[in-house]
């Protein structure tokens, strides 16, 4: 019960913003969700004994966001700006213990965290809500679809050794579902993307969403911890919430900016 009030909860905010607020609050709401998520994430490099400076790596992390979802072709200076004051940040340190640990973990936060948190809201901005919320609804299909039927199915485990309670079974049913969310969804918000190609792509960002799930299944057991955070109660913290969003949401986007 505690897992769908949140559930229920959550969707309701995150619908409510995009739906029916300025898409402004959108790119607020992205931005409260990377803050928290980065929080997380460097909660979970202190675990698994990863320490970095959080301030150069987070203020890098948010202008990667930035420049994908509003200024694109800023990208590249402000990537290599990041990673040069985060690699000088490290240098300055008198620690010289696990320094490349610690620079590779900050940059990676830029593009684990901020490509994809850019990409929601150049979606946002660019394609206009619709396309962002069929995305939104194809992740979440699949996440449920995945958690009820590995629960009702499933008998063979996807990756044992990452995250043991995922089933093949319930991968398969994630798939299946997302595939059909967005082929029928797709009909009202994305018409003049053929049948087969909204199949496609569902099935495909399905695909990515258990890659990026599992994938942080990974962090966390590398880590020692059971969920990024108890922020969310019944689903753990923000990354337990959108892993799957972030390796989903860049492919999205290089569609829809493609497809225009």
């Amino acid at each position: 019960m505690t897992r769908l009030l949140s559930a229920a909860a959550l969707v309701s905010i995150i619908l409510g913003v995009v739906w029916f607020l300025p898409p402004v609050a959108t790119v607020l709401l992205a931005g409260v969700f990377l803050l928290l998520a980065f929080v997380e994430y460097t909660r979970l490099a202190r675990s698994a004994g990863v320490a970095f400076n959080p301030v150069p790596s987070g203020a890098a992390t948010a202008a990667t966001a930035a420049a994908v979802g509003f200024a694109p072709g800023a990208l590249p200076l402000i990537g290599m700006s990041g990673g040069l004051v985060i690699a000088l940040t490290a240098l300055a340190e008198r620690r010289r213990e696990g320094a490349l640990a610690a620079v590779g973990a900050a940059g990676f936060a830029l593009i684990y965290l901020g490509l994809p948190t850019g990409a929601v809201i150049a979606i946002a901005l660019e394609a206009g809500r619709e396309t962002l919320l069929l995305l939104l609804a194809t992740i979440a299909a699949s996440d449920t679809a995945q958690y009820y039927g590995g629960r009702a199915l499933g008998r063979r485990p996807l990756a044992p050794a990452v995250s043991p309670k995922k089933t093949v079974e319930g991968a398969i049913c994630g798939v299946l579902v997302a595939a059909a969310a967005f082929a029928v969804i797709g009909a009202w918000w994305m018409p003049a993307l053929p049948l087969a190609q909204r199949v496609a792509l569902g099935a495909l960002l399905s695909l990515l969403g258990i890659a990026g799930d599992l994938f942080e299944s990974h962090l966390k057991r590398a880590s020692g911890l059971k969920d990024a955070s108890g922020l969310i109660p019944g689903h753990g913290g923000v990354l337990d919430r959108i892993d799957a969003l972030l390796f989903a949401a860049p492919v999205y986007y290089g569609f829809v900016l493609g497809a225009g």
